[in-house]
């Protein structure tokens, strides 16, 4: 006899769970509860509004008295009294007598230590020489032999350029017809562009110049450079962490950081979300359809005749006058005279197309008949062709006597199988005892075999619930 388990945990589907009940906070149950304490006393409201507040609005408040000019700068402000800024005199530079100790603790402290020269590990290079004479003369000098080669005589004819001693007189049909004429320049309005210039002397003084006071200024204090001195004694480069620093031998630090145990635990997981809690199914039904009418066409003709149409009264309106003015331009039926200067000048020349200059053809066309008797046709002689023997094997499928063998491992290791029921679908579970029902809402049942009955004594619901 096992411990009790509850629905949640014999359903082997994934789709039956116990209905929940509001929780109990001092109650220890056997199965955990999603459900919390806020989701029990807090449930929610859909009718009732939330409360009216009595915030005032922030809404600009406009000031109906009287503006007043005083500000807060000029209700507040104090003048002071301006009191001149004293400036400290500095004070002249003088340098300490004696000598500057340069001693440190680096160089009391510090044990110089001989450095020896280091000696090399790798070995030294041998060059190996000969004592024969090197031959520098490349192969294409001692080959190479020039030719003796003439220059040719240039067979160009020379042409010297005599530029034309007689002045070059066509002019031209612009030259010709152009009568220069006098340009007459139009009176100008524009007034002249031209400073004028005042008889009163210019008065250069400025605020600046006027109330400016020139004050003495006093000599300006130069500090004297120091002469370098170097000093006598010799540098100690030992440091004071070098000197007091002696390493001492301990044990090293230990971590206090914490071991990383795995937790683990060999209770079964419970994935029950609220959602699987509190779901209640249901059974699912088809929708009912509905029939569509049937169109009726209405009976009667219908008026086209609008509001708009019957009541608009059509008026009789003028067309508008241009209110631009009209142009004083003179008519004239005298015929246009086209001609210019370049038409009564330039006379068109009379020319005539040329003929197409052919070349006599040197090769004669022939005059007989074509026969169309290539040299391949006629020195052609065709030969009887043997086609090759085909060493590839005939392609013919072997018959064979006995029965053929359909058996496979499939179908020779199948074993059917029936399909096995949840046996949270019965209203009691077939080999479980009811034992008692949680304060959460859980049934717990209580295992009676091994192995649960088979399904004649409850029969399969023909219904079953739809989890959507």
């Amino acid at each position: 006899m096992g411990r009790p388990r509850c629905l949640c945990e014999i359903c082997t589907c994934g789709r039956h769970r116990c209905l929940h009940k509001p929780t109990r906070i001092y109650d220890n149950g056997q199965q955990p509860c999603l459900t919390t304490e806020y989701v029990e006393k807090y449930p929610k409201y859909s009718n009732i509004s939330p409360p009216l507040s009595f915030k005032p609005k922030q809404e600009y408040q406009v000031h109906h008295g009287k503006m007043e000019g005083i500000t807060t700068f000029k209700s507040d402000y104090l003048p002071y009294s301006i009191v001149k800024r004293h400036f400290q005199v500095q004070e002249e530079y003088k340098p300490k007598t004696g000598d500057i100790e340069l001693g440190t603790t680096y160089r009391k402290d510090y044990n110089a230590h001989k450095i020896e020269p280091m000696t090399l590990v790798r070995p030294l290079e041998r060059k190996h020489t000969t004592g024969g004479k090197l031959d520098t003369i490349p192969t294409y000098q001692d080959d190479y032999r020039s030719w003796e080669v003439q220059r040719r005589e240039a067979t160009k004819a020379v042409h010297i350029y005599h530029p034309p001693t007689e002045k070059f007189g066509n002019s031209t049909t612009f030259q010709d017809d152009f009568v220069p004429r006098e340009l007459n320049p139009r009176q100008s309005f524009k007034p002249p562009c031209v400073a004028k210039i005042s008889n009163v002397p210019f008065d250069g003084a400025t605020s600046h110049r006027t109330s400016y006071i020139a004050h003495q200024l006093e000599p300006k204090f130069v500090r004297p450079k120091e002469e370098y001195k170097p000093s006598n004694q010799p540098f100690v480069d030992l440091t004071t962490h070098r000197n007091d620093f002696k390493g001492l031998p301990g044990e090293l630090a230990k971590s206090c950081k914490p071991e990383i145990a795995k937790v683990g635990s060999n209770a079964h997981f419970n994935g029950v979300t609220e959602f699987q809690d509190r779901f209640q199914p249901w059974l699912v039904s088809l929708p009912e359809v509905r029939k569509t009418r049937e169109y009726v066409p209405p009976s009667g003709s219908i008026d086209f005749n609008s509001t708009s149409h019957l009541d608009y009264i059509k008026h009789e309106i003028s067309p508008a006058f241009p209110i631009r003015p009209v142009s004083n331009r003179r008519r004239t039926n005298a015929p246009f005279q086209g001609s210019t200067t370049t038409k009564e000048d330039f006379k068109a020349w009379g020319t005539c197309q040329q003929e197409i200059i052919k070349k006599q053809q040197e090769i004669p066309k022939p005059m007989g008949k074509f026969y169309d008797l290539t040299t391949f046709k006629s020195h052609y002689i065709p030969h009887q062709i043997t086609p090759t023997q085909s060493f590839k094997p005939v392609h013919a499928i072997a018959l064979n006597s006995g029965p053929f063998q359909d058996e496979t491992m499939y179908h020779t290791e199948y074993t059917p199988k029936k399909p096995e029921i949840c046996p949270a679908n019965y209203p009691s579970p077939p080999g479980y005892v009811y034992v008692n029902t949680d304060s959460h809402g859980h049934k717990f049942f209580r295992q009676c075999t091994p192995e649960f009955f088979k399904s004649e004594s409850n029969p399969i619901p023909k219904e079953i619930a739809v989890v959507s």
